[in-house]
């Protein structure tokens, strides 16, 4: 629990408002809300704009915080896995990240390789598209959000596994992939929330190995098949055993004299 929590005039950030959903999931998962109690704290979460408006919502919930503050840490810890904690570089210097926003007009723009996401980075795509790749980015923080504007245009979020993805943004005669979404996150993985908005458009999010890893599995797959190569053709140069043979193959070819009689 940060001491920021503590102020209940303090405002809340969307990682807070996701974190209380997150609680309330739980609890209607767990029967302990009804869909329309569930549906109301939930446009409640949404709608607050500060840790005081936050706090009410998840404090007759399991694991909640001190009194007045919102029941779930605002700086959720999670266990240490994979190489995310080395991938995840939260601190003052790094939270701008190594880019915030991006702008394709009837053109595009990319986001790629060894890159610094923001905790928040804003990007507008018109009659045009742009990529933002997360395969090998590291993180400003464990929550990032992706704030992407489509008009006549698309815009391509590309996430590594392990990731969690949430998605809320607005389809206007446009739409938001959901596909990627209700993915467990692995220990330690960050969470990706994609919002903004779609008119005449889409904001796709796909879910693809880092480049390293899929030439690792191409390698092994390619030792594998040699390997097997390997193997059929020492079964075919192998001499043929038969035990139950009594003959040798020159007797079986060979026709047997004839006896005098």
């Amino acid at each position: 629990m940060t001491d920021d929590a503590a102020v209940p005039d303090l405002r809340a950030s969307d990682a807070d408002r996701e974190r209380v959903a997150d609680i309330l999931r739980d609890a209607l998962a767990e029967g302990r809300l009804d869909m329309e109690e569930f549906g109301e704290r939930l446009d409640a979460t949404y709608s607050a704009r500060t840790y005081g408006e936050l706090a009410p919502i998840t404090r007759d919930l399991p694991d909640r915080g001190s009194p007045g503050v919102a029941a779930v840490s605002l700086t959720k810890d999670l266990e240490p896995g994979n190489d995310w904690g080395n991938r995840i570089v939260g601190d003052s210097d790094s939270e701008a990240g190594t880019s915030t926003w991006a702008v394709a007009v009837m053109s595009g723009f990319q986001r790629k390789g060894h890159w610094t996401a923001p905790r928040r980075f804003n990007c507008f795509a018109f009659w045009g598209g742009g990529e933002i790749d997360l395969r090998e980015a590291y993180f400003a923080d464990r929550e990032i959000v992706i704030n992407a504007v489509a008009i006549m245009g698309g815009v391509d979020v590309i996430v590594p596994p392990g990731v969690e993805v949430v998605v809320r943004g607005i389809g206007i005669m446009g739409g938001f992939d959901h596909s990627e979404e209700g993915v467990p996150r692995e220990p330690g993985a960050p969470r990706v929330i994609v919002t903004g908005l779609a008119f005449w458009g889409g904001v796709g999010v796909q879910r693809k190995l880092p480049r390293a890893e899929k030439q690792r599995l191409r390698e092994e797959r390619r030792r594998e098949k040699l390997e097997r190569k390997g193997e059929r053709r020492r079964g075919l140069t192998a001499p043929l055993h038969d035990p139950l043979n009594l003959h040798t193959s020159r007797e079986r070819h060979e026709p047997h004299p004839r006896e005098d009689r």
